[in-house]
């Protein structure tokens, strides 16, 4: 809400106007039990978090972590809500997460968990009112299974007579999830979505300032989907990827050519790290963010940029794939420094754009092919980053601002 009472300020609006804002339209709440493979049975914790259809359905992720609350949830959903408006697709905000820890369950375990889980929210989610999606800790099969589930809920409720029916009914729930399998009405390009969204931004920002993009030198903190991505995508346009760090080591390329991303990719699979990758040489984790570089790129966790090593960065510009890696203490810093900080309800929403061409296919009966995906989301990312720079340029403030005020300017229309 910082955020968003700053671009307020800076649009003289009246206090009143942010209200609406300032909680979720609607908390859900349950808790269900679970069959374990023992026999015994379990009791889970679980919310789904609906904070604005202004502009359409709710959309978000689901989370399973054991560390799920309330208020991360309902933070995230917030947040959901700036994306969507920024990028100018037609969703609000939702999030969702289960109070679980993943690797500790069987497949059978998390099937029956998921399909748990949506029984109890079946009758808040569907195609024209919440739209979930994966986030952390879950992929493509759990939301196959959560359509599935909800499928079966519909199905019970209008008792079908005929097979043209039935097919009918579980063809008009295939929107109600995205990030499904591709079997199951997905769309191509979701796995490298955010990565190629935040790339667009980058690309796009780089014309601005008028920086060539070949041998502009990268740090990508976080080598998980979104982080081995983007460096793949990044090595392959002409940057050159310097220093990387996943949850067990930080390293940086001993010469100028840059870390070789497609092996390392390959070696991390082999190994489960990055660390001791031939051709770098490991440096302390607590240094990683004051690497010699162009560009960072934090895509990983939230909060790693912090008051106390804001003013080690050296790089000009830095992009937020993760969501709110830098604190707000930071950002001030940042901001006098001169350092550009191209915001995470900018940066990550290709994720969200790609979901929601899923989404309109499911709904229209289309299919997409790649080119076709990919093509579409670099309008939609461009057209957003073009519209928060002139923000940024008018009222002469930082991206972030910029990409708040256009939020506001969008929902406050409706």
């Amino acid at each position: 809400m910082k955020n968003l009472q700053k671009a307020a300020k800076i649009l003289k609006l009246d206090k009143k106007h942010l209200k609406v804002f300032a909680k979720p339209q609607k908390v859900v709440e349950v808790n269900f039990s679970v069959e374990m493979d023992s026999g015994e049975t379990k009791t889970f914790y679980g919310y789904r978090v609906q904070h604005s259809n202004i502009l359409g359905p709710y959309k978000g992720g689901i989370r399973f972590h054991p560390e799920v609350c309330l208020k991360e949830v309902s933070s995230l959903a917030f947040w959901m809500t700036i994306k969507c408006a920024v990028v100018g697709i037609p969703y609000g905000g939702g999030k969702g997460g289960v109070q679980v820890n993943p690797m500790e369950l069987s497949a059978g375990e998390l099937e029956r968990l998921t399909r748990a889980y949506t029984r109890q929210i079946a009758e808040y989610i569907g195609p024209k009112q919440d739209v979930p999606a994966p986030d952390v800790y879950t992929n493509s099969e759990i939301m196959k299974w959560l359509y599935d589930e909800y499928c079966r809920v519909q199905l019970e409720k209008k008792q079908p007579k005929t097979k043209q029916e039935r097919e009918r009914i579980k063809k008009g729930c295939l929107g109600v999830v995205t990030g499904k399998p591709m079997s199951h009405g997905g769309s191509h390009g979701r796995n490298i979505a955010t990565a190629l969204g935040g790339v667009y931004v980058l690309e796009e920002i780089l014309k601005n300032l008028k920086n060539k993009i070949k041998g502009q030198t990268i740090a990508i903190h976080g080598f998980g989907n979104a982080g081995s991505n983007m460096a793949k995508i990044l090595a392959k346009r002409g940057f050159k990827i310097m220093s990387l760090a996943d949850s067990r080591a930080a390293i940086t390329s001993k010469d100028r050519k840059g870390l070789n991303i497609n092996k390392l990719i390959a070696y991390k699979k082999k190994t489960g790290s990055i660390k001791d990758f031939p051709g770098s040489r490991e440096i302390m984790a607590n240094k990683f963010f004051g690497a010699e570089v162009d560009i960072l790129i934090p895509a990983a966790l939230g909060g790693v940029i912090t008051k106390e090593n804001a003013n080690e960065i050296k790089a000009k510009i830095i992009l937020e794939l993760a969501n709110g890696p830098i604190v707000p203490e930071a950002d001030e810093i940042l901001y006098k420094k001169g350092i550009i900080v191209i915001p995470d309800v900018l940066a990550n929403a290709g994720g969200v754009t790609v979901s929601y061409f899923e989404w309109w296919q499911n709904l229209k009966d289309r299919h997409w092919e790649e080119p076709k995906v990919f093509v579409e989301l670099k309008k939609k990312m461009s057209r957003a980053t073009k519209e928060v720079w002139r923000n940024k340029e008018k009222y002469k403030t930082s991206l972030r601002s910029g990409a708040y005020i256009l939020a506001i300017s969008r929902l406050l229309k409706k």
